[in-house]
């Protein structure tokens, strides 16, 4: 019988390494609620230390380019890291160069759901709101059917919260989250520019 994970569970385990919720709960579920090994699964995944190093001043780093579908679609992508070390590094430029190749697949406007303007938020929220109600849906579970939508929103609009392209059962955060525990910096999307040949200015 598997042990039920619980949200105190989930959020001890948080408190304790810093590590996103759903990867507290990810670990959890995996140990079968065995504390100590999910520490350990966190770890090995490089969450832990993602989320200690998330607060680092990132001023270095690397702009990349990537040019699709014999010049349909280009972008442009800056994306921070600590020092110029790892800037040099292999992976970091890798990392950078499969960032950009998501923003050239999936389209996002934004990088994260803070640089969404709150009136374009406040709009999706009220059209969300009004489909529940005209779909016959009770009101008091508008405001559950809203948040749902909002999340596919902000996974259509945002690249941190975007399926990685190359592995969809992560997010594009998650993917970061990776790669800061391998490399051992905070790093971050700093803003990226998307052209498609033909597209209305």
């Amino acid at each position: 019988m598997q042990m039920e994970i619980t949200a105190s569970m989930v959020k001890e385990l948080r408190e304790r390494t810093g590590a996103g919720m759903m990867d507290c709960k990810k670990a959890l579920l995996e140990t079968g609620g065995d504390f100590e090994k999910a520490v350990i699964v966190l770890r090995e995944k490089g969450l832990a230390a993602a989320a200690k190093r998330s607060g680092r001043e990132t001023s270095e780093g690397l702009i990349d380019a990537y040019i699709h579908m014999g010049g349909r679609i280009g972008v442009l992508i800056e994306v921070n890291c600590e020092t110029d070390f790892v800037a040099k590094n292999a992976q970091f430029q890798a990392l950078v160069h499969d960032l950009a190749m998501q923003v050239a697949a999936s389209r996002p406007l934004y990088v994260s759901r803070e640089q969404i303007p709150e009136d374009v938020a406040q709009r999706e929220r009220e059209i969300y709101r009004t489909q529940a109600i005209n779909e016959g849906k009770p009101e008091k579970f508008a405001d559950k059917i809203v948040e749902g939508r909002m999340a596919k929103f902000y996974q259509e609009v945002c690249l941190l919260d975007q399926p990685f392209i190359r592995d969809p059962e992560k997010s594009v955060a998650d993917l970061i989250a990776e790669n800061i525990g391998i490399i051992g910096e905070n790093i971050s999307v700093r803003r990226f520019v998307r052209f498609e040949r033909g597209e209305s200015l």
